[in-house]
């Protein structure tokens, strides 16, 4: 695909104020990636089975400074890494959100009782629990430690079948400053075909900015309300439910809650907040009440979340405001 994953250009991975962060892990050979959010399935250090009789499995689930490729239709080929403090922060939000049964397999199908069990932040590469695992990683990094009770599940872990973690999560991308600068003292000559390219999205990008200064009033102000009234409903049946139900209502995170109260509303939603609603697409596997809620719909916390984001009419109208948006640019 390339020769020399340097040459590409680079990302920095960040997190916004309001909620972006991994929502699930993956066990992975060969997952998927998926162009509204981060999946990353290039397994280069596998997990260990720690323990058979408790079907524990453990392994890095980020590592600092790691460069990693991507391919997507905005940015094309390039390269994305994570830095020590953003991982660390990413950790504390996974857990806050209680993130710990979230489990997929390929980035595809959402299994149960499989879970996590202990996870840290690597302190010192040569003095970690991880060393007892055979692993030696980078300070900085993110470990963590699976139980898995799900029989299917355990038998294809042990015939070799997944052989890593991968996360999957929402990020800003912020273009690497330090190689753009280290590219920019370069003499033209010396420059690549790859370099050059990267120089030359670069001042695109500032190009592009700051045309978007200059519309600064037009893009602060625009926003949308003209999403389906069924949207709407569905948000507002979720908030009737936690009125009725309290505790008994869960699945939403407190970013949820917030979209929820926006569509029940029929508030004007920004472009942003279209974009994570189209992204919610990955979730519809919980597009269905599952059996045994039938009769207690508020209880099946997949169904709640997606009808809390608006429901199939709803997310299916974000993907494709988005796209008009984007194409309207």
């Amino acid at each position: 695909m390339f020769e020399n994953i340097d040459d590409l250009e680079l990302f920095e991975l960040i997190l916004s104020e309001e909620g972006d962060g991994v929502f699930a892990n993956s066990f992975v050979e060969k997952g998927a990636i998926e162009r509204d959010f981060v999946a990353f399935d290039k397994v280069e250090i596998q997990f260990q089975s720690i323990n058979e009789e408790q079907r524990l499995v453990a392994g890095p689930l980020l590592i600092p400074n790691k460069k990693i490729p991507r391919m997507d239709d905005e940015f094309g080929i390039y390269t994305v890494y994570f830095k020590p403090e953003t991982i660390a922060e990413i950790s504390k939000r996974f857990m806050k959100n209680k993130y710990n049964s979230e489990v997929t397999i390929d980035h595809d199908k959402k299994v149960n009782d499989v879970y996590l069990v202990e996870s840290w932040i690597i302190e010192e590469s040569k003095r970690d629990k991880s060393n007892l695992y055979g692993f030696t990683l980078p300070k900085g990094s993110w470990f963590g430690i699976y139980k898995v009770e799900n029989d299917e599940v355990w038998n294809d872990v042990k015939a070799g079948k997944y052989k890593g973690f991968s996360i999957e999560g929402l990020f800003e991308h912020k273009r690497s400053f330090e190689q753009f600068a280290a590219l920019f003292l370069k003499s033209i000559d010396e420059l690549n075909d790859n370099e050059a390219d990267i120089i030359l999205s670069q001042i695109k990008a500032i190009v592009k900015k700051d045309n978007r200064y200059k519309k600064k009033e037009r893009i602060e102000m625009e926003s949308w309300n003209d999403y389906p009234e069924s949207a709407s409903n569905n948000a507002c049946k979720v908030l009737r439910w936690r009125d009725e139900h309290g505790d008994e209502v869960k699945g939403m995170t407190n970013i949820g809650w917030i979209r929820a109260n926006q569509l029940c509303k029929k508030e004007n939603i920004s472009e942003e907040t279209i974009a994570r609603m189209a992204s919610f697409a990955r979730h519809k596997q919980n597009s269905e009440i599952a059996p045994e809620f039938k009769a207690t719909p508020w209880k099946d916390k997949g169904y709640v979340a997606w009808l809390g984001w608006g429901g199939s009419t709803g997310i299916e109208w974000a993907q494709r405001k988005l796209e008009s948006i984007r194409n309207d640019k």
